[in-house]
């Protein structure tokens, strides 16, 4: 099989760069182990354990593609403040949508709602080839290409490959591009639990003498008393916390949140993921381009890393639909080398800033922890410092490229 341009991983990120481009003229493929049936969705069901917090830029871009209506249509729960605080000291800080005139500061969705409903985009034309249930066997070089085996024996060959295969990236490894990364020595436990009281649409987050921990909102079928947990431990605190009973796994959660939503009521089946960061040191290679997880994976201490991958779709289709404007080779270094530029110093930036965060809010020396209590308390007293860390790190000032815009409109 031949196609201008492969896809690897249709989820949330490669989902949306294929929708960012299918109406470029190019042929594409999106290839995925996993069947890409969205499920009927049930809104009384239990939640997923994995969230994105999406950001405002997020939302923009999720609306360009058009999956933003079938995300509402299913479950979201916005949130309007965000509440920040020291628990070894007294220093917090509260964030809200009203002091950047805004009315939301973003989503809280599960995973399977935001793939399920750009799934459901793609299924809408046959724009775009999707290739499921089939398990990447072997990615080499080919000409001016390269050519993919997959399990059943089935061979694409394509101009441009495209890594979205997340963060253990099989696309990354077997084409040979290099990482740097490191463990964070932390585990995080994510489920989701019913408190006594409502989140009052509030992402809240501790941070505690072992890692953070972030209660944020969620909503079904009216009731605010829900909160998706993400609970950053060390391994062993992380397998002690793990083999508890759901009550006593409760107590613990709770006196660990202070209580500030009451007793904790209800926890689902809990999950638990080991923290790496990782970066590409390139992003590219002729005819090779790396995205979201693929690219970079930051701790979980902001949840910008899906926000981060959405960007990188929206950078990567807006170099790709100029370069076929141009009469360019859309699989030429130069044109992917756009995409990198744009997007490596503000992902390095981004997790620099999380990198430093978390150190600054494990060091136990007194001076650091009066610091970090003090720079706090001064920020959250300055309105218009709080208003500019809001629209920056929830991208409410991003400059998106106009990625659903027709060609001839460009």
């Amino acid at each position: 099989m031949h196609t201008d341009l492969i896809i690897v991983g249709a989820g949330m990120v490669g989902s949306t760069l294929a929708l960012a481009l299918r109406d470029s003229g190019l042929g594409i493929t999106l290839v995925d182990g996993a069947s890409l049936e969205p499920a009927p969705f049930d809104a009384a069901s239990a939640f997923e354990p994995r969230v994105s917090a999406l950001s405002a830029a997020s939302q923009r871009i999720l609306e360009r593609v058009g999956a933003w209506p079938g995300i509402m249509a299913r479950r979201a729960c916005a949130y309007t403040d965000m509440q920040v605080w020291d628990g070894s000291g007294t220093g917090s800080i509260h964030f809200s949508a009203a002091a950047v005139h805004a009315s939301v500061l973003g989503h809280i969705v599960e995973n399977r709602v935001v793939q399920d409903a750009l799934i459901e985009q793609l299924r809408r034309d046959d724009k775009v080839r999707l290739i499921e249930g089939a398990r990447l066997e072997q990615v080499r070089r080919s000409g001016d290409g390269w050519l993919l085996t997959l399990a059943d024996g089935q061979e694409v060959r394509a101009r441009l490959l495209i890594a979205a295969d997340g963060a253990n990236s099989l696309v990354r490894r077997l084409a040979g591009c290099e990482t740097r990364e490191w463990d964070y020595l932390h585990h995080a436990i994510v489920t989701s639990v019913r408190c006594r009281e409502s989140h009052r649409r509030t992402a809240w987050q501790r941070f505690t003498d072992d890692g953070p921990l972030a209660f944020l909102p969620l909503e079904r079928d009216g009731d605010l008393q829900w909160c998706s947990i993400v609970w950053s431990a060390t391994e062993a605190e992380a397998a002690r916390l793990m083999a508890m009973t759901d009550e006593r796994f409760a107590e613990a959660l709770g006196a660990a949140f202070e209580q500030r939503l009451g007793p904790v009521l209800q926890v689902d089946p809990r999950l638990c993921i080991p923290l790496r960061q990782r970066h590409a040191k390139r992003y590219i290679q002729p005819g090779l381009a790396l995205i979201g997880d693929a690219a970079h994976t930051i701790h979980p201490l902001a949840g910008q890393g899906v926000n981060l991958g959405l960007l990188d779709a929206a950078e990567l289709a807006d170099a790709l639909l100029k370069a076929v404007a141009r009469g360019e080779s859309f699989g030429d270094e130069r044109v992917l080398g756009r995409f990198e530029r744009r997007r490596m110093p503000h992902n390095l930036a981004m997790m620099a800033a999380m990198e430093g965060f978390e150190r600054l809010f494990q060091a136990n020396p007194l001076p650091l922890r009066w610091l970090r209590n003090t720079g706090l308390r001064t920020v959250d007293a300055l309105p218009s410092v709080k208003a500019a860390f809001v629209r920056q790190a929830l991208g409410m000032s991003e400059d998106l490229p106009p990625l659903a815009s027709p060609i001839g409109q460009r």
